[in-house]
């Protein structure tokens, strides 16, 4: 049975949905639908003639789990899940359980080496469902690939400058931002190539770019010790978020949409507040330089990568430290949670990874094998595997639970700094210094 009663949050609108928001008499059930990564159950309801959407999460399922039980738990916290759907709801449930029970012995071979730029890549990124990606460049420009045949697509040209941060509007997949060191971002089309807007307004260069999960806003941080906010719809600026006195180097959202977070030099993260603009909590704690700052799945807590050889865990309520991750013998070079939030993976120049407990805040998994810093580290969505690049020109694949490497992806000239799973687990993407990004299957 869950540990935790199943977590209901709105998943388009920011606030969260309570039983008696549910129980107004205009809202009606139109549809549900299943969400493997991390595992859910969206619910798509009409209230007031408008469709809306909030998912109802079950971040804890596990193939042991009492379908009876949290059925019956699914049903007190939310109303529209009435008698009538009790056998529809058991049924997405069973879906999940088998998904998560499916055994991951998937052994990956080089499909296609794309030689992709003339000049060394900054980034690459897939959308989505994993059936495009896109590659940043010195060479001032961003292309867009399909997955499937290894073909480009279409070239995007404007920046004059290095095109260094790169992302799609997942999970919707039909825009591309695109921030460059020269000082401004670019929101494209993914299906046309057409630049819709310029942003301006950095004084120096854009090196971490991100969209909130409504597609509404795209944030930029910058060397100028700022990040902004813009308008997808219109290109304008809706907010400058300002307070940190370094460059701010990393930079995401959280599920809901309505914190962001901006990870600096000045040895801080903040959290803003969207819809204000305005500073909630300064995390202060680390003792040198922040490498990566990031939310979990539920917005419970934050991680923080740092020059400090460590990883520090935050309290989303109250801005405090909740833990501090020790072990490695130098920077923390990137964090990431898995996608139900329970496992964190450190990656450092010391060529080592590390797998912690979210709960326990201990260390379960020691990776070993790299012969050279590991500057990229990512789960899969299912979280059963990890994938890290690094200077030692080879990726390679771990279990999580007993640090052991199942696989090394070689054939890179020159170091890799960006690697990738896509939404179904089943294809990689590596970009090295050697001009050329890899796909595996």
């Amino acid at each position: 049975m869950m540990d935790r009663f199943p977590r209901l949050r709105a998943s388009r609108p920011v606030s969260m949905v309570t039983a008696s928001f549910a129980r107004l008499p205009d809202m009606k059930l139109k549809r549900l639908l299943l969400r493997y990564y991390p595992p859910g159950i969206i619910l798509e309801y009409e209230k007031s003639g408008e469709i809306k959407t909030k998912s109802i999460d079950l971040l804890d399922l596990s193939p042991d789990t009492d379908v009876e039980v949290l059925v019956e738990e699914i049903q007190k916290a939310e109303p529209l899940i009435t008698a009538s759907k009790t056998d529809q709801v058991k049924c997405l449930i069973l879906r999940l359980q088998e998904k998560l029970a499916q055994q991951d012995d998937h052994r990956f071979y080089l499909f296609k080496v794309l030689r992709a730029h003339i000049l060394p890549l900054t980034n690459v990124a897939f959308n989505k469902s994993g059936s495009s990606f896109i590659t940043g460049s010195y060479d001032r420009t961003c292309k867009l690939w399909d997955t499937a045949s290894g073909e480009e697509l279409r070239t995007l040209e404007g920046h004059r400058n290095v095109v260094y941060a790169i992302a799609f509007n997942n999970p919707y997949g039909d825009k591309i931002a695109t921030g460059s060191f020269d000082k401004t971002g670019k929101l494209w089309s993914a299906e046309t190539g057409k630049c819709y807007h310029t942003f301006r307004g950095h004084t120096a260069e854009i090196v971490c770019l991100s969209f909130n999960p409504q597609s509404t806003l795209v944030a930029t941080g910058s060397m100028d010790t700022t990040a902004k906010l813009w308008a997808v719809q219109t290109g304008e600026e809706v907010a400058t978020l300002t307070g940190h006195s370094a460059e701010i180097i990393s930079l995401s959202f959280n599920t809901a949409g309505n914190r962001v977070i901006t990870g600096s030099f000045d040895h801080t993260a903040s959290v803003w507040d969207v819809n204000t603009g305005r500073k909630v909590h300064t995390l202060i704690g680390h003792r040198a330089e922040i490498s990566s700052a990031l939310f979990n799945w539920d917005c419970s807590l934050i991680a923080t990568g740092s020059m400090d050889k460590t990883c520090m865990l935050w309290d989303v309520v109250n801005g405090k430290s909740v833990a501090t991750l020790t072990g490695h013998d130098d920077e923390v070079l990137d964090v990431c949670f898995d996608s139900t939030g329970q496992l964190i993976a450190t990656a450092s120049a010391d060529g080592k990874a590390r797998v912690f407990s979210a709960v326990t805040k201990k260390c379960i998994a020691k990776l070993e094998g790299h012969e050279g810093e590991i500057s990229k580290i990512c789960f899969n969505p299912q979280g059963s595997r990890l994938l890290t690049a690094s200077s030692d020109k080879t990726a390679r694949i771990w279990d999580p639970q007993t640090g052991q490497c199942l696989q090394v992806l070689e054939g890179h000239t020159d170091e890799i700094f960006s690697c990738a799973f896509n939404y179904q687990g089943d294809i990689i993407i590596t970009g090295s210094k050697d001009n050329t990004c890899r796909l595996w299957r």
